[in-house]
């Protein structure tokens, strides 16, 4: 799926991780302590889904725009 990052983020939550878990390829994940931190690969960005292993829940994200795409 080709979207902008900028699109991406002017979508509620709900629907980021959505597209993100069905479209995202996992490029790195890593568990500290009680949260789980996977990297996913995402059009022209790069998302962390942080998961709250404890209560079994996402507890929030990151989004970064990978800007050496645009690099020639």
């Amino acid at each position: 799926m080709d979207i902008s990052y900028y699109d991406f983020t002017n979508l509620p939550d709900d629907i980021q991780f959505d597209m993100v878990l069905q479209k995202g390829r996992v490029i790195d994940e890593k568990t500290v302590n009680e949260s789980r931190y996977v990297l996913y690969e995402f059009s022209s960005f790069t998302v962390e889904i942080i998961y709250n292993l404890s209560k079994n829940i996402i507890a929030g994200k990151n989004i970064y725009f990978n800007r050496a795409i645009y690099s020639a």
